[in-house]
Protein backbone atom coordinates (compact mmCIF):
# COMPACT_ATOMS: atom_id res chain seq x y z
CA UNK A 1 0.00 0.00 0.00
CA UNK A 2 1.11 3.59 -0.38
CA UNK A 3 2.00 4.16 2.92
CA UNK A 4 3.68 1.34 4.03
CA UNK A 5 5.61 1.96 0.65
CA UNK A 6 6.86 5.32 1.91
CA UNK A 7 7.06 4.14 5.30
CA UNK A 8 9.92 1.57 3.99
CA UNK A 9 11.51 4.68 1.29
CA UNK A 10 12.09 6.26 5.18
CA UNK A 11 13.26 3.56 6.73
CA UNK A 12 15.81 2.62 4.35
CA UNK A 13 16.99 6.70 4.28
CA UNK A 14 17.15 6.26 8.14
CA UNK A 15 19.28 3.07 7.48
CA UNK A 16 21.67 5.09 4.80
CA UNK A 17 22.27 8.46 6.95
CA UNK A 18 22.86 5.23 10.03
CA UNK A 19 25.30 3.35 8.68
CA UNK A 20 27.00 5.03 5.56
CA UNK A 21 26.79 8.67 6.00
CA UNK A 22 27.22 8.20 10.04
CA UNK A 23 24.94 10.34 12.03
CA UNK A 24 23.79 10.45 15.50
CA UNK A 25 20.09 8.99 15.71
CA UNK A 26 18.85 12.76 17.20
CA UNK A 27 20.70 14.61 13.90
CA UNK A 28 18.76 11.58 11.56
CA UNK A 29 15.64 11.97 13.58
CA UNK A 30 15.31 15.80 12.38
CA UNK A 31 16.41 14.90 8.90
CA UNK A 32 13.91 12.56 8.51
CA UNK A 33 11.31 14.62 10.60
CA UNK A 34 10.50 11.03 12.70
CA UNK A 35 11.13 10.71 16.75
CA UNK A 36 15.03 10.03 17.41
CA UNK A 37 13.42 7.11 19.26
CA UNK A 38 12.28 5.25 16.17
CA UNK A 39 14.99 6.08 14.79
CA UNK A 40 16.96 3.76 17.01
CA UNK A 41 13.62 0.99 16.52
CA UNK A 42 15.12 0.81 12.73
CA UNK A 43 17.79 0.32 13.04
CA UNK A 44 18.09 -2.00 16.09
CA UNK A 45 15.17 -4.00 13.77
CA UNK A 46 17.51 -4.01 9.93
CA UNK A 47 20.69 -5.60 12.76
CA UNK A 48 17.94 -8.64 14.30
CA UNK A 49 17.22 -8.94 10.23
CA UNK A 50 21.03 -9.32 9.46
CA UNK A 51 20.80 -6.21 7.22
CA UNK A 52 23.57 -3.89 6.57
CA UNK A 53 24.19 -1.05 4.09
CA UNK A 54 24.04 -0.98 1.30
CA UNK A 55 20.72 -2.69 0.93
CA UNK A 56 20.79 -5.89 -1.44
CA UNK A 57 19.62 -4.96 -4.69
CA UNK A 58 17.30 -7.41 -5.12
CA UNK A 59 15.67 -6.09 -1.68
CA UNK A 60 12.46 -4.15 -2.77
CA UNK A 61 10.27 -2.42 -0.36
CA UNK A 62 7.97 -5.57 0.46
CA UNK A 63 10.94 -7.95 0.99
CA UNK A 64 12.15 -5.05 3.18
CA UNK A 65 8.99 -4.54 5.02
CA UNK A 66 8.94 -8.58 5.67
CA UNK A 67 12.83 -8.65 6.88
CA UNK A 68 11.97 -6.02 9.77
CA UNK A 69 8.38 -6.92 10.63
CA UNK A 70 8.27 -10.80 10.12
CA UNK A 71 5.85 -11.25 13.24
CA UNK A 72 3.17 -9.70 11.21
CA UNK A 73 3.24 -11.93 8.23
CA UNK A 74 2.00 -14.71 10.91
CA UNK A 75 -0.30 -12.59 13.13
CA UNK A 76 -2.10 -16.03 14.10
CA UNK A 77 1.61 -17.59 15.55
CA UNK A 78 1.66 -14.90 18.11
CA UNK A 79 -1.02 -13.33 20.70
CA UNK A 80 0.61 -10.18 21.91
CA UNK A 81 -0.90 -9.18 25.28
CA UNK A 82 -2.80 -5.25 24.78
CA UNK A 83 -2.01 -2.92 27.99
CA UNK A 84 -4.73 -1.88 30.72
CA UNK A 85 -5.21 1.70 28.51
CA UNK A 86 -7.66 2.89 31.28
CA UNK A 87 -5.04 2.40 34.15
CA UNK A 88 -2.64 3.76 31.48
CA UNK A 89 -4.93 6.76 31.39
CA UNK A 90 -5.14 7.40 34.49
CA UNK A 91 -1.48 7.29 35.84
CA UNK A 92 -0.65 9.49 33.14
CA UNK A 93 -2.66 11.75 35.72
CA UNK A 94 0.35 11.64 38.04
CA UNK A 95 2.98 13.94 38.32
CA UNK A 96 5.91 12.53 36.82
CA UNK A 97 4.56 9.90 34.83
CA UNK A 98 5.26 9.46 31.24
CA UNK A 99 4.19 7.11 28.40
CA UNK A 100 7.80 5.98 27.97
CA UNK A 101 7.66 4.99 31.76
CA UNK A 102 4.20 3.48 31.56
CA UNK A 103 5.87 1.04 28.32
CA UNK A 104 9.00 0.21 30.44
CA UNK A 105 7.22 -1.03 32.98
CA UNK A 106 4.48 -2.95 30.58
CA UNK A 107 7.50 -4.55 28.87
CA UNK A 108 9.01 -5.56 31.92
CA UNK A 109 5.57 -7.61 32.59
CA UNK A 110 5.18 -9.00 29.00
CA UNK A 111 8.98 -8.88 26.98
CA UNK A 112 7.34 -10.03 24.22
CA UNK A 113 4.91 -6.62 23.99
CA UNK A 114 4.28 -3.89 21.94
CA UNK A 115 7.00 -1.75 20.89
CA UNK A 116 7.38 1.87 22.12
CA UNK A 117 6.12 3.75 18.79
CA UNK A 118 3.35 1.10 18.64
CA UNK A 119 2.59 1.34 22.24
CA UNK A 120 1.91 5.10 22.26
CA UNK A 121 0.10 4.75 18.57
CA UNK A 122 -2.74 2.25 20.14
CA UNK A 123 -3.23 4.40 23.41
CA UNK A 124 -4.09 7.60 21.24
CA UNK A 125 -5.98 5.33 18.97
CA UNK A 126 -8.10 3.98 22.31
CA UNK A 127 -8.46 7.85 23.46
CA UNK A 128 -10.03 8.92 20.65
CA UNK A 129 -12.80 6.67 22.20
CA UNK A 130 -13.21 9.09 24.91
CA UNK A 131 -15.14 12.50 25.18
CA UNK A 132 -13.07 15.32 24.47
CA UNK A 133 -13.19 16.33 27.65
CA UNK A 134 -11.88 13.39 28.94
CA UNK A 135 -8.97 13.48 26.15
CA UNK A 136 -7.34 16.30 28.26
CA UNK A 137 -4.58 15.38 30.44
CA UNK A 138 -4.51 17.35 34.37
CA UNK A 139 -1.98 16.38 36.40
CA UNK A 140 -3.63 15.32 39.72
CA UNK A 141 -4.26 17.86 42.37
CA UNK A 142 -3.35 20.70 39.74
CA UNK A 143 -6.82 22.44 38.81
CA UNK A 144 -10.16 22.90 39.72
CA UNK A 145 -12.93 24.44 37.31
CA UNK A 146 -15.69 26.54 38.72
CA UNK A 147 -18.38 27.97 37.41
CA UNK A 148 -22.54 28.67 37.68
CA UNK A 149 -25.02 26.26 36.38
CA UNK A 150 -27.16 27.98 33.67
CA UNK A 151 -30.01 26.35 35.41
CA UNK A 152 -31.79 27.90 38.58
CA UNK A 153 -34.06 26.28 41.16
CA UNK A 154 -36.88 27.70 42.92
CA UNK A 155 -37.55 27.83 45.94
CA UNK A 156 -40.83 28.97 47.57
CA UNK A 157 -41.16 31.70 50.89
CA UNK A 158 -43.56 29.38 53.02
CA UNK A 159 -45.00 33.15 54.56
CA UNK A 160 -45.49 34.93 51.60
CA UNK A 161 -45.00 32.37 48.66
CA UNK A 162 -42.55 34.94 46.69
CA UNK A 163 -40.89 32.57 44.60
CA UNK A 164 -37.00 33.39 44.67
CA UNK A 165 -34.30 31.67 42.05
CA UNK A 166 -31.27 29.46 43.79
CA UNK A 167 -27.93 29.58 41.77
CA UNK A 168 -26.18 26.55 41.58
CA UNK A 169 -22.55 26.58 42.08
CA UNK A 170 -20.19 23.44 40.78
CA UNK A 171 -16.34 22.40 40.94
CA UNK A 172 -14.67 20.08 39.12
CA UNK A 173 -11.36 18.43 39.49
CA UNK A 174 -9.53 18.14 36.89
CA UNK A 175 -7.93 14.62 37.22
CA UNK A 176 -10.80 13.08 38.74
CA UNK A 177 -13.64 14.33 37.73
CA UNK A 178 -14.45 14.62 41.34
CA UNK A 179 -17.55 17.34 41.42
CA UNK A 180 -18.73 19.85 44.08
CA UNK A 181 -22.36 21.30 44.01
CA UNK A 182 -24.13 23.99 46.33
CA UNK A 183 -26.95 26.43 45.87
CA UNK A 184 -26.57 29.87 46.63
CA UNK A 185 -29.12 32.98 46.72
CA UNK A 186 -26.98 34.79 44.30
CA UNK A 187 -24.02 34.92 41.85
CA UNK A 188 -22.43 37.93 43.79
CA UNK A 189 -19.22 37.97 46.21
CA UNK A 190 -20.41 37.13 49.36
CA UNK A 191 -21.57 33.54 47.84
CA UNK A 192 -19.07 33.48 45.30
CA UNK A 193 -16.25 33.55 48.13
CA UNK A 194 -18.32 31.29 50.58
CA UNK A 195 -18.65 28.59 47.95
CA UNK A 196 -14.99 28.27 47.64
CA UNK A 197 -14.12 27.68 50.79
CA UNK A 198 -17.22 25.27 51.68
CA UNK A 199 -15.39 23.57 48.41
CA UNK A 200 -11.99 23.15 50.53
CA UNK A 201 -13.55 22.06 53.55
CA UNK A 202 -15.43 19.23 51.33
CA UNK A 203 -12.17 18.67 49.25
CA UNK A 204 -10.07 18.41 52.51
CA UNK A 205 -7.17 20.47 50.55
CA UNK A 206 -6.76 23.19 48.36
CA UNK A 207 -5.98 22.56 44.23
CA UNK A 208 -2.79 24.29 43.00
CA UNK A 209 -5.00 26.59 40.20
CA UNK A 210 -8.44 27.88 40.41
CA UNK A 211 -10.12 28.07 36.61
CA UNK A 212 -12.98 30.50 37.10
CA UNK A 213 -15.07 31.44 34.07
CA UNK A 214 -15.15 35.30 33.69
CA UNK A 215 -18.02 36.53 36.07
CA UNK A 216 -18.08 39.84 37.74
CA UNK A 217 -17.53 38.26 41.26
CA UNK A 218 -14.12 36.98 40.37
CA UNK A 219 -12.75 38.68 37.36
CA UNK A 220 -13.44 43.07 37.89
CA UNK A 221 -11.99 43.19 34.00
CA UNK A 222 -12.30 40.01 31.48
CA UNK A 223 -9.11 39.93 29.62
CA UNK A 224 -7.54 37.31 27.24
CA UNK A 225 -3.98 38.33 28.58
CA UNK A 226 -4.23 39.58 31.54
CA UNK A 227 -7.48 39.99 33.68
CA UNK A 228 -8.34 41.86 36.56
CA UNK A 229 -9.03 39.96 39.64
CA UNK A 230 -11.18 41.01 42.21
CA UNK A 231 -9.29 41.94 45.16
CA UNK A 232 -11.01 40.09 47.60
CA UNK A 233 -10.80 36.70 45.29
CA UNK A 234 -7.08 37.85 45.04
CA UNK A 235 -6.92 37.65 48.79
CA UNK A 236 -8.64 34.24 49.49
CA UNK A 237 -6.22 32.92 46.87
CA UNK A 238 -2.71 33.71 48.73
CA UNK A 239 -5.11 32.89 52.16
CA UNK A 240 -5.21 29.14 50.69
CA UNK A 241 -1.52 29.73 48.45
CA UNK A 242 -2.93 28.98 45.05
CA UNK A 243 -3.27 30.91 41.92
CA UNK A 244 -5.79 31.81 40.40
CA UNK A 245 -6.38 31.70 36.40
CA UNK A 246 -9.24 32.46 34.59
CA UNK A 247 -10.56 31.08 31.52
CA UNK A 248 -9.98 33.24 28.79
CA UNK A 249 -12.35 34.36 26.48
CA UNK A 250 -13.97 33.01 23.54
CA UNK A 251 -11.49 30.04 24.47
CA UNK A 252 -14.00 27.24 25.66
CA UNK A 253 -11.13 24.38 26.04
CA UNK A 254 -10.05 26.51 28.61
CA UNK A 255 -12.90 25.63 30.54
CA UNK A 256 -14.46 22.15 28.51
CA UNK A 257 -14.09 20.55 32.14
CA UNK A 258 -16.29 22.51 34.01
CA UNK A 259 -18.80 22.55 31.33
CA UNK A 260 -19.25 19.67 31.12
CA UNK A 261 -19.28 18.95 34.73
CA UNK A 262 -22.11 21.96 35.07
CA UNK A 263 -23.91 19.22 32.60
CA UNK A 264 -23.14 16.29 34.07
CA UNK A 265 -24.90 18.32 37.58
CA UNK A 266 -27.96 19.59 35.77
CA UNK A 267 -28.07 16.17 34.41
CA UNK A 268 -28.01 13.50 37.10
CA UNK A 269 -28.62 16.38 40.41
CA UNK A 270 -31.28 18.88 38.96
CA UNK A 271 -32.92 17.25 36.60
CA UNK A 272 -34.25 14.64 39.48
CA UNK A 273 -35.25 17.51 41.54
CA UNK A 274 -37.28 18.92 39.09
CA UNK A 275 -40.28 17.50 40.53
CA UNK A 276 -40.07 18.38 43.99
CA UNK A 277 -41.01 21.96 46.10
CA UNK A 278 -38.30 23.45 48.60
CA UNK A 279 -39.05 26.32 51.12
CA UNK A 280 -35.38 27.12 51.57
CA UNK A 281 -31.83 27.08 50.96
CA UNK A 282 -30.80 24.42 53.01
CA UNK A 283 -33.20 21.99 52.34
CA UNK A 284 -32.27 22.31 48.71
CA UNK A 285 -28.52 21.72 49.35
CA UNK A 286 -29.78 18.84 51.64
CA UNK A 287 -31.33 17.30 48.68
CA UNK A 288 -28.17 17.95 46.58
CA UNK A 289 -25.47 16.50 48.31
CA UNK A 290 -27.52 13.24 48.59
CA UNK A 291 -27.52 13.19 44.62
CA UNK A 292 -23.81 14.25 44.89
CA UNK A 293 -23.10 11.57 46.76
CA UNK A 294 -24.10 9.19 44.54
CA UNK A 295 -22.72 11.29 41.55
CA UNK A 296 -19.43 10.57 42.41
CA UNK A 297 -19.76 7.01 43.80
CA UNK A 298 -21.49 5.93 40.09
CA UNK A 299 -18.88 4.27 37.81
CA UNK A 300 -17.95 6.27 34.88
CA UNK A 301 -18.35 4.14 31.65
CA UNK A 302 -15.53 4.70 29.78
CA UNK A 303 -13.15 3.90 32.75
CA UNK A 304 -14.85 1.54 34.90
CA UNK A 305 -13.95 4.00 37.90
CA UNK A 306 -15.93 6.24 39.94
CA UNK A 307 -14.84 10.28 40.70
CA UNK A 308 -14.18 9.02 44.33
CA UNK A 309 -11.71 5.92 43.33
CA UNK A 310 -10.10 8.66 40.92
CA UNK A 311 -10.12 11.02 43.69
CA UNK A 312 -8.64 9.52 46.37
CA UNK A 313 -6.00 7.79 44.42
CA UNK A 314 -5.27 10.74 41.77
CA UNK A 315 -6.02 13.92 43.23
CA UNK A 316 -6.41 14.10 47.34
CA UNK A 317 -2.91 12.84 47.93
CA UNK A 318 -1.50 15.93 45.91
CA UNK A 319 -3.82 18.74 47.26
CA UNK A 320 -2.25 21.82 49.02
CA UNK A 321 -3.38 21.27 53.10
CA UNK A 322 -5.75 23.40 54.31
CA UNK A 323 -4.26 26.60 56.14
CA UNK A 324 -5.42 26.59 60.19
CA UNK A 325 -8.41 28.59 59.74
CA UNK A 326 -10.71 29.16 56.94
CA UNK A 327 -10.82 32.70 54.93
CA UNK A 328 -12.67 35.23 56.56
CA UNK A 329 -14.75 37.03 54.16
CA UNK A 330 -13.75 41.00 53.38
CA UNK A 331 -15.00 43.57 51.17
CA UNK A 332 -11.94 45.70 49.65
CA UNK A 333 -12.49 49.12 48.94
CA UNK A 334 -10.26 52.06 47.27
CA UNK A 335 -10.37 55.37 49.40
CA UNK A 336 -8.20 58.78 49.96
CA UNK A 337 -7.73 59.97 53.11
CA UNK A 338 -9.16 63.15 54.03
CA UNK A 339 -7.43 66.58 55.02
CA UNK A 340 -8.94 65.59 58.64
CA UNK A 341 -6.87 62.20 58.31
CA UNK A 342 -10.12 59.98 58.17
CA UNK A 343 -11.62 57.74 55.44
CA UNK A 344 -15.24 57.28 55.42
CA UNK A 345 -16.34 53.31 54.83
CA UNK A 346 -20.50 53.05 54.82
CA UNK A 347 -20.89 56.01 56.59
CA UNK A 348 -18.96 56.41 59.14
CA UNK A 349 -15.60 57.75 59.38
CA UNK A 350 -11.98 56.05 60.68
CA UNK A 351 -9.02 57.79 61.58
CA UNK A 352 -5.28 56.63 60.17
CA UNK A 353 -1.79 58.57 60.52
CA UNK A 354 -1.91 62.09 59.84
CA UNK A 355 0.90 61.91 57.48
CA UNK A 356 -1.34 60.31 54.99
CA UNK A 357 -4.13 63.01 54.37
CA UNK A 358 -4.64 63.17 50.46
CA UNK A 359 -2.87 59.69 49.94
CA UNK A 360 -4.71 56.61 48.07
CA UNK A 361 -5.06 53.99 50.24
CA UNK A 362 -7.07 50.41 50.42
CA UNK A 363 -9.93 49.68 52.81
CA UNK A 364 -10.29 45.83 53.74
CA UNK A 365 -13.46 45.44 56.13
CA UNK A 366 -14.86 42.33 57.52
CA UNK A 367 -17.90 41.82 59.71
CA UNK A 368 -15.85 42.59 62.69
CA UNK A 369 -12.80 44.86 61.92
CA UNK A 370 -11.61 47.93 59.16
CA UNK A 371 -8.05 47.52 58.27
CA UNK A 372 -6.25 50.41 56.31
CA UNK A 373 -3.28 49.82 54.02
CA UNK A 374 -0.85 51.60 52.64
CA UNK A 375 1.48 50.65 49.65
CA UNK A 376 0.46 47.02 51.44
CA UNK A 377 1.00 47.93 54.62
CA UNK A 378 -1.46 48.11 57.27
CA UNK A 379 -1.52 51.57 58.60
CA UNK A 380 -4.27 51.30 60.81
CA UNK A 381 -7.07 49.13 62.26
CA UNK A 382 -10.30 49.56 63.92
CA UNK A 383 -13.55 48.12 65.27
CA UNK A 384 -16.37 48.22 62.93
CA UNK A 385 -19.28 50.32 63.78
CA UNK A 386 -22.87 50.90 61.92
CA UNK A 387 -23.05 54.41 63.30
CA UNK A 388 -23.27 56.57 59.99
CA UNK A 389 -21.89 60.22 60.25
CA UNK A 390 -19.56 59.34 63.87
CA UNK A 391 -15.72 59.32 64.14
CA UNK A 392 -13.70 56.57 65.30
CA UNK A 393 -10.05 58.35 65.97
CA UNK A 394 -6.89 56.65 67.31
CA UNK A 395 -4.88 59.01 69.64
CA UNK A 396 -1.62 57.84 68.04
CA UNK A 397 -3.36 58.98 64.48
CA UNK A 398 -3.67 62.90 65.33
CA UNK A 399 -0.68 65.35 64.98
CA UNK A 400 0.54 66.59 68.28
CA UNK A 401 -1.34 69.85 68.12
CA UNK A 402 -4.47 67.79 67.84
CA UNK A 403 -3.50 65.26 70.70
CA UNK A 404 -3.41 68.19 73.01
CA UNK A 405 -6.65 69.98 72.14
CA UNK A 406 -8.38 66.65 72.58
CA UNK A 407 -7.55 66.17 76.10
CA UNK A 408 -9.00 69.58 76.68
CA UNK A 409 -13.55 69.30 78.48
CA UNK A 410 -15.98 72.26 78.70
CA UNK A 411 -15.14 71.71 82.53
CA UNK A 412 -11.70 72.31 82.41
CA UNK A 413 -12.17 75.27 80.24
CA UNK A 414 -14.54 76.47 82.90
CA UNK A 415 -12.36 75.87 85.90
CA UNK A 416 -9.37 77.78 84.52
CA UNK A 417 -11.86 80.69 83.85
CA UNK A 418 -12.74 80.46 86.90
CA UNK A 419 -9.49 80.98 88.45
CA UNK A 420 -9.61 84.61 86.46
CA UNK A 421 -12.83 85.67 86.80
CA UNK A 422 -16.65 85.48 86.63
CA UNK A 423 -17.24 87.53 83.66
CA UNK A 424 -14.71 85.27 81.78
CA UNK A 425 -16.56 82.47 83.21
CA UNK A 426 -19.10 84.46 81.55
CA UNK A 427 -17.63 84.66 78.08
CA UNK A 428 -16.78 80.87 77.84
CA UNK A 429 -19.64 79.85 78.69
CA UNK A 430 -20.97 81.70 76.16
CA UNK A 431 -19.04 81.11 73.32
CA UNK A 432 -19.38 77.16 73.92
CA UNK A 433 -22.95 77.77 74.16
CA UNK A 434 -22.79 79.15 70.63
CA UNK A 435 -21.78 76.15 68.79
CA UNK A 436 -23.70 73.16 68.04
CA UNK A 437 -21.04 71.18 69.31
CA UNK A 438 -18.78 72.60 71.97
CA UNK A 439 -15.58 70.79 70.85
CA UNK A 440 -16.05 73.03 67.70
CA UNK A 441 -14.85 76.34 70.21
CA UNK A 442 -12.26 75.24 71.94
CA UNK A 443 -9.63 76.35 69.97
CA UNK A 444 -11.68 79.55 70.48
CA UNK A 445 -11.66 79.42 74.27
CA UNK A 446 -8.12 78.59 74.68
CA UNK A 447 -7.15 81.49 72.70
CA UNK A 448 -8.67 83.90 74.66
CA UNK A 449 -7.63 82.12 78.40
CA UNK A 450 -4.36 82.20 76.69
CA UNK A 451 -4.45 86.09 76.49
CA UNK A 452 -3.36 85.85 80.48
CA UNK A 453 -0.17 85.14 79.95
CA UNK A 454 0.71 88.04 77.57
CA UNK A 455 -1.73 90.53 79.53
CA UNK A 456 -2.09 89.80 82.77
CA UNK A 457 -5.19 87.54 84.47
CA UNK A 458 -6.87 91.57 85.89
CA UNK A 459 -6.67 93.02 82.44
CA UNK A 460 -7.76 89.71 80.46
CA UNK A 461 -10.87 89.58 83.58
CA UNK A 462 -11.61 93.62 82.82
CA UNK A 463 -11.35 92.87 78.94
CA UNK A 464 -14.04 90.08 78.94
CA UNK A 465 -16.30 91.94 80.99
CA UNK A 466 -16.04 94.71 78.04
CA UNK A 467 -16.90 92.49 75.67
CA UNK A 468 -19.98 91.11 76.84
CA UNK A 469 -21.03 94.31 77.51
CA UNK A 470 -20.50 95.10 73.86
CA UNK A 471 -21.66 91.79 72.65
CA UNK A 472 -18.41 90.53 71.19
CA UNK A 473 -18.13 87.06 71.83
CA UNK A 474 -14.80 86.15 70.46
CA UNK A 475 -11.00 85.47 70.64
CA UNK A 476 -10.50 88.62 68.08
CA UNK A 477 -12.78 91.08 69.84
CA UNK A 478 -11.46 90.49 73.08
CA UNK A 479 -7.70 90.39 71.64
CA UNK A 480 -9.01 93.66 70.04
CA UNK A 481 -10.11 95.30 73.34
CA UNK A 482 -6.79 94.29 74.66
CA UNK A 483 -4.56 95.45 72.02
CA UNK A 484 -6.48 99.00 72.25
CA UNK A 485 -6.24 98.83 75.93
CA UNK A 486 -9.79 100.27 76.38
CA UNK A 487 -9.98 97.71 79.49
CA UNK A 488 -8.17 100.58 81.29
CA UNK A 489 -11.16 103.03 80.26
CA UNK A 490 -13.26 103.77 83.14
CA UNK A 491 -16.13 100.72 83.84
CA UNK A 492 -19.20 101.30 82.06
CA UNK A 493 -22.46 101.76 83.51
CA UNK A 494 -23.41 98.33 85.72
CA UNK A 495 -27.15 99.31 84.59
CA UNK A 496 -26.40 99.09 81.19
CA UNK A 497 -24.78 95.57 81.29
CA UNK A 498 -25.07 92.46 79.94
CA UNK A 499 -25.69 89.51 81.73
CA UNK A 500 -25.48 86.68 79.30
CA UNK A 501 -26.15 84.06 81.41
CA UNK A 502 -29.88 85.09 81.65
CA UNK A 503 -30.59 84.25 77.99
CA UNK A 504 -32.32 81.41 76.99
CA UNK A 505 -29.69 80.19 74.59
CA UNK A 506 -26.97 79.88 77.32
CA UNK A 507 -26.97 76.57 79.27
CA UNK A 508 -24.88 77.99 81.96
CA UNK A 509 -21.74 76.76 83.87
CA UNK A 510 -24.00 74.04 85.52
CA UNK A 511 -24.75 72.32 82.56
CA UNK A 512 -21.20 71.44 82.16
CA UNK A 513 -20.79 69.81 85.72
Amino acid sequence: MPQERLSMRKIAEVLRLKWSCGLSDRAIARSCAVCHGTVAEYVSRARLAGLSWPLPADLDEDALYRRLYPALSHPAAQTIPLPDWAYVHSELRRQGVTLRLLWVEYREAHPDGYGYSQFCHLYHRWTRRLSPAMRLAHPAGEKVFLDYAGQTVPLIDPQTGEVRAAQIFVAVLGASNYTYAEAQWSQELPHWIAGHVRLFAFLGGVPHILVPDNLKAGVTRACRYEPDLNPTYQALAEHYDTAIIPARTRKPRDKAKGEVGVQVVERWILAQLRNHTFFGLGELNQAIQQLLQALNNRPMRHLGQSRRQLFEALDQPALKPLPSRPYEFAIWKKARVAVDYHIEFEGHYYSVPYRLIRQPVEVRATEQSIEVFHKRQRVACHLRSSTRGQHTTLAEHMPSQHRAMVAWSPERLLNWAQSIGPHTVQLVETMLAARRHPEQAYRSCLGVLRLATRYGQPRLETACGRALHAGLHSYRGVKNILEAQLDRLPEPDPSLEVNPSSHDNIRGQSYYR
